[in-house]
């Protein structure tokens, strides 16, 4: 089992073995998210868990949280299926924080038909079409006051993005906060204006991504590079 600093952090070098696409920065700000709630157990859901990489950074943030990610663990044509929920079990055994975690093996809309309780963090990172992510957002009417909301490949996935402008930007109950890459935070509590603003002033970065996307899969990335973009990963 690999070394925590004192409170029970799980390093980043650890959870940065695990394969996936959460960046450095973006674990740092699911880390902090979690550390700023009030003492006592800090309420985690997740949905969207592969192999755990975002899972044990959530985990890995202090000793007193739940976490419980969710994930139906479907085999698609970019993922395995249920053979990743065997990874995910033993990336967080590595990593000693499986007592603070519990895996629903379902769907984000079938968990939250039985769902009662609040959550203090909510971090969305499941499918990115446009109805999934839709769904997926209504776990933020559990998230209390004053609570986070984490999105991620906002302003990077063309079905994230159009969910939250549809469903986030009119909407009364999620301020934006900003993003770290393509994870965007907002907060459960009325947007003002500003707050409107700051989401609509994101779009030109998003069809800058939009547009990297295209190339990469084009393989022109001589072309992705005079946008700012190295590497044949798309922007994260």
């Amino acid at each position: 089992m690999p070394e925590r600093t004192p409170g029970g952090v799980v390093p980043w070098a650890e959870v940065d073995r695990i394969p996936g696409w959460l960046t450095r920065a973006q674990a740092e700000l699911l880390q902090a998210v979690v550390r700023s709630v009030h003492p006592g157990p800090a309420r985690v859901l997740e949905v969207g868990a592969h192999q755990g990489r975002s899972t044990c950074a959530l985990a890995g943030a202090r000793r007193d949280v739940v976490v419980t990610t969710i994930d139906p663990f479907v085999r698609t044509r970019r993922y395995a299926g249920p053979a990743v929920r065997g990874l995910l079990a033993a990336h967080l055994a590595r990593l000693g924080v499986e007592d603070r975690v519990t895996v629903l093996a379902t769907t984000s809309a079938q968990a939250r038909r039985g769902w009662t309780g609040e959550v203090d963090v909510l971090h969305v990172d499941g499918k990115h079409d446009y109805w999934t992510v839709t769904d997926d957002l209504r776990w933020a009417e559990h998230v209390v006051a004053g609570g986070a909301v984490l999105v991620h490949d906002a302003f990077s996935s063309i079905g994230v993005t159009l969910a939250l402008l549809r469903h986030v930007l009119p909407g009364r109950t999620l301020a934006y906060r900003g993003r770290t890459g393509s994870m965007a935070r907002f907060v459960v509590t009325a947007p003002s204006t500003a707050d409107r603003a700051r989401m609509l002033a994101e779009l030109p970065w998003w069809v800058r991504n939009v547009g990297v996307k295209v190339l990469l899969r084009l393989h022109l990335r001589p072309v992705a590079r005079l946008l700012g973009h190295t590497g044949a990963d798309d922007p994260y």
